[in-house]
C-alpha cells in the first residue's frame, strides 16, 4: 500500500502512461485518497493498479451505483436466453405491478429507467432500502411520478430492486442468485451482490466526501426538499438517509444483502473482470454476452432532461449507461455503470476494453470521479497504439 502518491501494482508493456496518469492523481488528490485501477484487453489483464492509506489491490468498498452493472448483466442474460422479453409488459412476469398506471410498462421501458416510480414519498427505512424485494412489494402498487414512456428520471436506489423482481417471478431465483451462480462464481471475480461474512476483512468502510469551503456552499444551495421528485429519487424522506447516503454500504445488512441498485461490493479488479467477461474470451471461457446483445443493451434508449436530477442530462442504454455519451473517447457501443463514491467501469467492446476504477472516498459534486475519465482516455489510447 501506498501513501505517497507511488502506485503499487503492475501494468503490461505499452501501458506505462497508465501508471503515471495513476500516480498523478494519487499525488493530486487530498490528503487520505485511496483508490485501484484496472484494466483488460481481449481477456487479458493489462493494468492492476493501486495506491493510497490501507487500500491493496484485494480491498473491497462500496461501489454503490456500479452494481447496476453486474444486476443488468444477468437481465442481459437471460434476455439473450429467451428466459425474458424485452418488450414483455412487466405484469406478464409480475402481476402486482400492472396496476396504478404501469400496466402497460415493458421491461424496456423500465431497464430505459422510464417507469416513473422513482421512490416512495418519506422514504424507505434501512430495513427496507437494503432488502430488494421489500423495496419491490412497496413500489408494485404505486402510481408513477410520471406517466411512463413519456420521459425517463434516474432509478437511482430501486431500479435493480424492479428489475430483480421480474428476474425472480420469471426464474425462481433472485438476482443475486443468478448472479452468483452464472457470473461471479464462474470467473472467481471480486465484484459480490451480497458479502459473505468470510470476506469482511478485507472490507474498506466508504469515507464521507471531503469537499472544499467552496464545494460546500456549493452543496448547500443544491439541498432539495425530501418530498421533491429529486429527494424521493434518493431517499431524502428518511432521517437516517436524509444526508447520509454515503454511508449505506458501510451498514452490514446492505453488503450481506447486495441490493442490487447500490450495495455491490468489489475491487477494480471485480470491476474490470466482469466486463472483462461480459465481452471477450477470459481464460478459455467464451464471452457471456454475444455482440447482438452487447449492442442490445448498449443502445441509447433515453437522452436528455433527467426528471429525477433536476433535468441534468444524462443517457441511458438498457439498465447500462450509454458510457461513450460521458466519454466521446470511447466507441459508441461501449456500456457501464458509474458509482456514487467515484467508482466507474465499462466495456468498449470496440477494442476489446474493460476498465474498473474504484476509489474510498466520496468524490466531489458525487458520481464518477472526475479522475476516472481521464484514466480511461489514457488507458484506450494506449491499447488503440498497441
Amino acid at each position: 500500500m501506498s501513501s505517497n502518491g507511488i502506485a503499487q501494482g503492475t501494468v503490461a508493456e505499452g501501458f506505462e502512461p497508465v501508471r503515471e496518469a495513476f500516480e498523478a492523481t494519487l499525488a493530486q488528490e487530498r490528503a487520505g485518497h485511496s483508490a485501484q485501477l484496472a484494466a483488460y484487453v481481449d481477456g487479458r489483464r493489462v493494468v492492476d493498479l493501486w495506491g493510497g492509506p490501507e487500500i491493496t489491490g484485494e480491498s473491497l468498498t462500496g461501489v454503490f451505483s456500479s452494481s447496476k452493472g453486474a444486476a443488468h448483466l444477468v437481465v442481459a442474460l437471460l434476455v439473450q436466453d429467451g428466459t425474458l422479453d424485452l418488450d414483455e409488459e412487466v405484469r406478464h412476469y409480475w402481476p402486482e405491478f400492472g396496476s396504478a398506471g404501469k400496466e402497460h410498462v415493458t421491461l424496456r421501458d423500465l431497464l430505459a429507467h422510464r417507469a416513473g416510480v422513482v421512490g416512495v414519498e418519506g422514504g424507505f427505512p434501512l430495513k427496507e432500502l437494503a432488502d430488494d424485494r421489500l423495496i419491490a412489494e412497496r413500489l408494485a402498487g404505486l402510481r408513477p411520478f410520471w406517466r411512463p414512456g413519456t420521459a425517463f428520471g434516474y432509478h437511482a436506489l430501486v431500479i435493480g430492486a424492479l428489475t430483480g423482481e421480474v428476474v425472480r417471478r420469471a426464474t425462481g431465483q433472485t438476482l443475486q442468485e443468478v448472479y452468483e451462480a452464472r457470473i461471479r462464481a464462474p470467473y472467481g471475480l471480486d465484484f459480490y451482490l451480497g458479502l459473505p461474512e468470510e470476506q469482511e476483512h478485507r472490507w474498506l468502510s466508504t469515507q464521507p466526501m471531503d469537499p472544499t469551503p467552496e464545494q460546500k456552499r456549493e452543496l448547500a444551495q443544491g439541498v432539495v426538499g425530501p418530498d421533491s421528485l429529486q429527494g424521493i429519487a434518493f431517499n431524502a424522506g428518511d432521517p437516517q438517509f436524509a444526508n447520509g447516503i454515503q454511508s449505506m454500504p458501510n451498514f452490514r445488512e446492505v453488503r450481506a444483502g447486495g441490493q442490487a441498485s447500490a450495495g455491490g461490493v468489489a475491487s477494480a479488479r471485480g470491476l474490470a473482470g466482469m466486463y472483462a467477461a461480459a465481452i471477450s474470451e477470459v481464460d478459455g471461457k467464451a464471452p457471456l454476452l454475444t455482440p447482438e446483445t452487447a449492442a442490445r443493451f448498449a443502445e441509447v434508449h433515453s437522452f436528455g432532461p433527467d426528471l429525477a436530477l433536476g433535468g441534468m442530462t444524462h443517457a441511458f442504454g438498457l439498465g447500462f449507461a450509454a458510457t461513450s455519451v460521458d466519454y466521446p473517447f470511447l466507441g459508441a457501443r461501449s456500456f457501464g455503470h458509474g458509482g456514487a463514491a467515484g467508482s466507474q467501469a465499462f466495456a468498449d467492446p470496440s477494442v476489446g476494453l474493460a476498465f474498473g476504477y474504484n476509489r474510498r472516498r466520496f468524490a466531489y459534486p458525487g458520481g464518477a470521479a472526475p479522475e476516472a475519465g481521464v484514466l480511461a482516455k489514457v488507458v484506450r489510447d494506449c491499447v488503440v497504439r498497441g
